[in-house]
């Protein structure tokens, strides 16, 4: 069991671990059996500067191995850390150390660089309104793992799948001929999620906030027409509208500032959860 506290959307922890250790082990991991399996300690470094996120991976991760393996942490979730910084020591059977070893490190690397990611665009953005926000674009497997780290740097989560809300987006417009067709056939399914669409030009802005959409996200405006868009949607909600500006598209730590500061209300960034550089993690036997 582990401490750390988990959104409700992370309910394929263990699920995801024993297919990770599945993965890995294959039943059996014959060259940990070089060992005579005595007590053995071990320590946990980070090599690089991070956020430390992916606790709760690690510590299944050992509990299924081995319910004597016994860890202490000496970083909490979402801390930043400098190269150097040992993460956490554990003890037990030196059989169970060895085989968990690379499947536990994989989880933290991985959740502590998309965690790492997030809080570079949180704090490019510091003393704006807008939010950081992922997207659907995860790692096969790691989806809810991925969302929750976005939360340890500081993020937000847009939804989590297909379910959770609709998103219309270019296809989905065009399918349905026309953005006013897509979101009156959205309306009518009369489903209890957010109603989100993208819009591709100021028309389409336009008509998605006389539709009173919760979401409204602009691709890949340029800074000119995404701050004609933040005046459009203040002066909808002048009117009693409730629409939220969303930027999508091209954000990079070099324009997302100026994207923030146009007046937007999140900008989601698909980089933090695909374009993961894994934090450079190692362990070491006393």
């Amino acid at each position: 069991m582990t401490s750390v506290w988990l959104p409700d959307y992370v309910n394929d922890l263990d699920t995801v671990v024993a297919r990770a250790i599945d993965e890995d082990q294959g039943g059996q991991d014959w060259t940990a059996l070089l060992t005579d399996n005595a007590p053995a300690r071990a320590r946990v470094i980070s090599r690089d500067a991070a956020v430390i996120c992916g606790r709760a991976w690690v510590d299944t991760t050992f509990a299924h191995l081995s319910a004597a393996v016994r860890l202490e942490w000496a970083v909490a979730e979402g801390d930043e850390v400098t190269p150097g910084t040992v993460l956490f020591t554990l003890a037990g059977p030196a059989r169970a150390l060895l085989t968990g070893e690379r499947t536990a490190l994989n989880f933290l690397q991985t959740l502590s660089g998309t965690a790492t990611r997030t809080r570079e665009f949180v704090k490019a953005v510091a003393g704006n309104e807008a939010h950081i926000v992922d997207t659907r674009k995860t790692l096969p497997g790691l989806r809810t793992a991925q969302k929750y780290a976005v939360r340890c740097g500081g993020g937000h989560n847009h939804r989590i799948g297909l379910f959770d809300g609709i998103l219309i987006k270019e296809n989905h417009i065009r399918a349905a001929n026309g953005i006013a067709n897509a979101i009156s056939a959205a309306r009518a399914l009369d489903a209890d999620v957010p109603l989100m669409t993208e819009a591709e030009t100021l028309e389409e802005a336009h008509m998605a906030l006389a539709h009173n959409v919760d979401v409204l996200l602009v691709d890949d405006f340029s800074l000119a027409d995404l701050r004609t868009a933040v005046e459009l949607t203040r002066q909808h909600r002048a009117a009693g509208g409730s629409t939220l500006l969303e930027y999508s598209g091209g954000a990079t730590l070099e324009t997302v500032r100026a994207i923030a500061e146009t007046g937007v209300d999140r900008i989601s960034i698909g980089g933090l959860t695909k374009h993961v550089h894994a934090v450079d993690l190692s362990m070491r036997f006393d």
